[in-house]
């Protein structure tokens, strides 16, 4: 089995999907990663590595959503017609 293009492109969408389907409340609270937990720095501050994370992972959640929907379904379609 060669790496390819498409299996890049496969091990992407999977971990999009699994960012995205994340439950703040029952997951991300537990490893204290909530909105609630989040550390609001002041101006000229770096925030901290785990402030970083949960933001990044805020931004894929908001951002990726409706694009992720359509690959899946691209994907799906094109697993089933060629295998």
């Amino acid at each position: 089995m060669a790496f390819t293009l498409w299996n890049l492109f496969e091990a992407t969408l999977l971990c999009l999907n699994a960012i995205c389907i994340l439950n703040e409340e029952r997951f991300l609270s537990k490893v204290g990663w909530s909105s609630k937990s989040a550390n609001v720095q002041g101006f000229g501050e770096h925030p901290s590595a785990k402030a970083q994370i949960f933001n990044l992972i805020h931004s894929i959640r908001t951002v990726v959503r409706i694009p992720l929907i359509f690959l899946n379904i691209i994907t799906m379609f094109i697993k089933l017609i060629l295998g």
